[in-house]
């Protein structure tokens, strides 16, 4: 009972110093963001301005609402720069739990999760102009938008930061394959269900919630899924 106790404490402690350093991260990262807020919110502009050239100003009808969109743009900013830093550390976390075997996919599974990332986000960046082109253009000309600056950073930065989310599930899919609890031959039989899945997902994860959008996110999922089902024949022989 006594060594449980200890475990169970060591865990808890291994765990808040993961929890700190990685607050600590994106601390930092939000400064910074924050140092630069205005050509972070002039980069997240650019899709909307795109999708309306004629007036592609942002509006606010709170005082309290531009402070409020500087300290999300900091936010967002501290944890996609910390993002690399945050999956360093859950990846140590659970390293002890792994075998020998599979520890040697912690720093290669860090630098792929953090990689794919990335690579949502600029999908999602790009794809925001898309996205609010549609929206915009489906009210008609009868009606007129005017959007806050509060409404569009909250709704560029989830649209964002969903895709880089979506991008991060062929790591899972793969780690649940090293520790046998998938293989391909599970995965190919179940493409049916893993576009079912896929779709769905999208759908969720999207808020714009238009089909142009939701194409542009599940068609790279499924095309991840397949070359995923590849990595894991390959590398574990699965």
């Amino acid at each position: 009972m006594t060594d449980t106790r200890m475990m169970f404490w060591d865990h808890i402690s291994e765990l808040r110093s993961r929890v700190i350093k990685g607050t600590v991260a994106v601390l930092i990262g939000a400064v910074v963001a924050f140092i630069f807020n205005e050509e972070l919110l002039d980069f997240l502009l650019v899709p909307f301005c795109e999708a309306r050239p004629d007036n592609c100003e942002l509006a606010f009808l709170r005082p309290t609402e531009a402070f409020s969109v500087v300290m999300r743009i900091a936010l967002f900013g501290g944890l996609v720069l910390a993002s690399p830093v945050l999956i360093y550390q859950l990846w140590r976390f659970v390293a002890p739990a792994l075998t020998k075997r599979e520890r040697r996919y912690v720093i290669p599974g860090s630098i792929v999760l953090a990689a794919l990332f990335f690579a949502g986000v600029s999908l999602g960046y790009w794809s925001l102009q898309r996205g609010l082109g549609f929206l915009f253009d489906f009210g008609g000309g009868n009606l007129e938008p005017v959007i806050t600056a509060d409404a569009y950073v909250n709704f560029a930065v989830r649209f964002v930061l969903a895709f880089g989310i979506a991008f991060e599930f062929p790591v899972f899919m793969f780690a649940a394959a090293a520790v046998g609890a998938v293989t391909t031959d599970r995965l190919r039989s179940g493409r049916r269900w893993a576009v079912v899945i896929i779709l769905v997902a999208a759908a969720f994860l999207t808020p714009s919630g238009d089909p142009l959008t939701l194409l542009l996110l599940s068609a790279p999922l499924y095309l991840l899924y397949e070359i995923t089902i590849l990595l894991i024949r390959w590398i574990l022989k699965k």
